[in-house]
């Protein structure tokens, strides 16, 4: 039992040093990174099986330290899988938010196509052409009267400034 449980006690310890190489890998070799240290993890799941059948067969007077030495290397492992699986979904969360993020970026928002829509909904609602050029006009002159109404605000507030101080 004692050189096996060595082996896997050693294989924890590399599964922690490569957990600290996937903050530092590349998108490339990410995922080989993950397949090793699961694949690692696996082992010694499978390891650890043999040994608790095996510390269930040690004398009676080691049987209670091998007990404790097995189920303190699966508590480690376990605690390993956990780490795993939170890098993961920290990474797929991370990747989906890059591609939604790209996605709004690539959206092109333009009054004149939310116009356009308009225009359409409109048109299928059956309104005539006469009616949706004089909706257009209208929202052109309504541009200018906007336009005119912010210019003389700001005259206006710079006179009583002038004229206050």
């Amino acid at each position: 039992m004692e050189p096996l449980y060595q082996q896997t006690h050693k294989q924890v310890h590399e599964i922690q040093s490569h957990m600290g190489r996937l903050e530092t890998a590349d998108k490339q070799a990410l995922h080989l990174v993950e397949n090793e240290i699961q694949a690692s993890i696996d082992q010694v799941f499978s390891r650890l099986e043999r040994l608790e059948i095996l510390s269930s067969k040690e004398p009676p007077n080691k049987r209670q330290n091998a007990k404790l030495r097995v189920d303190q290397l699966k508590y480690d492992v376990q605690h390993l899988q956990t780490a795993l699986r939170n890098f993961q979904h920290r990474r797929y969360a991370r990747e989906q938010q890059e591609r939604q993020r790209e996605e709004l970026l690539s959206r092109t928002f333009t009054t004149n196509g939310t116009q356009k829509k308009i225009l359409d909904i409109a048109n299928m609602l059956g309104l005539s052409n006469t009616v949706m050029r004089l909706i257009e006009k209208r929202a052109f002159q309504d541009k200018y009267f906007m336009l005119g109404g912010m210019l003389l605000t700001c005259v206006l507030m710079f006179l009583v400034v002038q004229y206050l101080t």
